[in-house]
Order: C-alpha cells, then structure tokens, then sequence
C-alpha cells in the first residue's frame, strides 16, 4: 500500500516541525512538503498532489480560506483539514463551503490531530468536539417556526421515532 502523503501549512516555524514530527511518528504517513505561507502552499499542493493537507487560516499572501477552494480545484482528490486557533462560527462555515473535510483547533491539536488523520484518510470527515457541536447546533437551529408556530421541518411518521 503506498504511504498516505502530507502537505503541512502553517506561517510559525516551530508549529510547522511539531506538526511534522507527529506525523512521521506514523508508519505509513509521508510528509511530503511543508509550506509556509498560503501561496506556497497552493503551489505545493498543486505540484505535489498530497491525499491530506493540514492547513492553517491565518497565513500570509493567502489565508487558509482562499487558499482550500484552489488547492481543491487542482486537487479534488485532496482532503483539506484546517488546523488553527479561530473557532468563530462564521469561520468554521466559510471552510466548510470552501470543501474543508476536517477542522482542528489548535488548542486540541495534540489530542485529535492524528484522530483527525486518520478520519480523512477513511474518507470522513474530522470536527474537533466544540466545532462538532457549533455545527451540529447550526443545523438543528434551521427548524425556523412557519407563521402559525409549527416546525417547518417534516414531521416523523409513526415508525421514525
């Protein structure tokens, strides 16, 4: 089986290697390339074709956010997992729309980053445990009461409860 190839983005140094330590710790995980800002990143993604990019929102010359729908343009098969500090719920929805697979803060990072791997690498998606809620708590918030008071979502029917 070949080894499931890396790219790590992210603008701090010290970040960036702790990143790639943790993964080459893995039997079967390359990194294959390190970027340290978002056009790097795009280039490398593009020249590379890694199966998994790790990918940091506030970079320079491009952020994480414009950078995934382009990385993902040239890339479809990549998955894009957003690594970073910003758990603001607009954010979180802007890097989903951007096709985003999984989504760590860093804060967790030692906790779920290689979960989150290996949740990608199985073709699912990976939400650090408060953006997981955010989420969840976005869609079951979509139940906006019609204008006599009753849920505007389907009603179960007698064997769906």
């Amino acid at each position: 089986m070949n080894p499931l190839r890396i790219l790590v983005a992210d603008d701090h140094e010290i970040v960036r290697r702790g990143l790639v330590s943790l993964l080459k710790s893995h039997a079967g995980w390359d990194v294959c390339g390190e970027a340290q800002d978002g056009r790097e990143a795009v280039d490398k993604a593009k020249a590379l074709r890694p199966d998994i990019i790790i990918l940091d929102i506030g970079m320079p010359n491009l952020n994480g956010l414009e950078a995934t729908p382009q990385m993902l343009h040239h890339n479809p098969q990549s998955k894009v997992l957003i690594l970073t500090i910003t758990d603001v719920d607009e954010v979180v929805r802007t890097v989903l729309d951007a096709g985003a697979r999984g989504f760590v803060l860093k804060s967790d990072a030692a906790r779920d980053l290689v979960v989150a791997v290996k949740a990608l690498q199985s073709d699912k998606t990976f939400f650090t445990s408060r953006v997981a809620e955010m989420v969840l708590g976005g869609y079951l918030g979509r139940d906006e009461p019609t204008a006599d008071g009753k849920s505007s979502l389907p009603a179960l029917t007698p064997r769906e409860p």
